[in-house]
């Protein structure tokens, strides 16, 4: 099963604590995140992933009647802001929440997991 794994925090709060690191701190924390991938890479669970440029470089597009409606920013108000993200294919979703657990952003944010919604051909 596809799951997607979506990584959450407080982008001004992480921005601060980033700017705050020494380079070798910057370079530990990247290592960790580069050692999550390669540790799904080796359990041939990781699909795809990527981080997210800062949420006030997202548009929305809103349906609102016959013309589209675009505005700055992400739909929602929120203490956290979506970052990043990882699709892994593992059995099920005790396997999908264990990966969860392990992300390197957990000590300042959450993961929300959820499967991928398959389609028939």
């Amino acid at each position: 099963m596809h799951y997607m794994l979506l990584i959450y925090g407080d982008e001004a709060a992480g921005n601060e604590r980033f700017q705050a690191m020494s380079d070798e701190e910057r370079g530990e924390m990247m290592g960790r995140w580069n050692s999550y991938t390669e540790e799904l890479k080796a359990a041939d669970a990781y699909r795809s992933g990527d981080g997210l440029q800062p949420s006030p470089t997202a548009k929305t597009v809103r349906g609102n009647g016959s013309e589209p409606l675009v505005t700055d920013g992400p739909f929602a108000e929120t203490k956290e802001q979506l970052g990043g993200f990882y699709v892994i294919d593992v059995p099920g979703e005790a396997e999908a929440l264990e990966w969860a657990s392990k992300m390197p952003n957990l000590p300042h944010g959450s993961v929300e997991v959820r499967p991928v919604m398959v389609y028939d051909a």
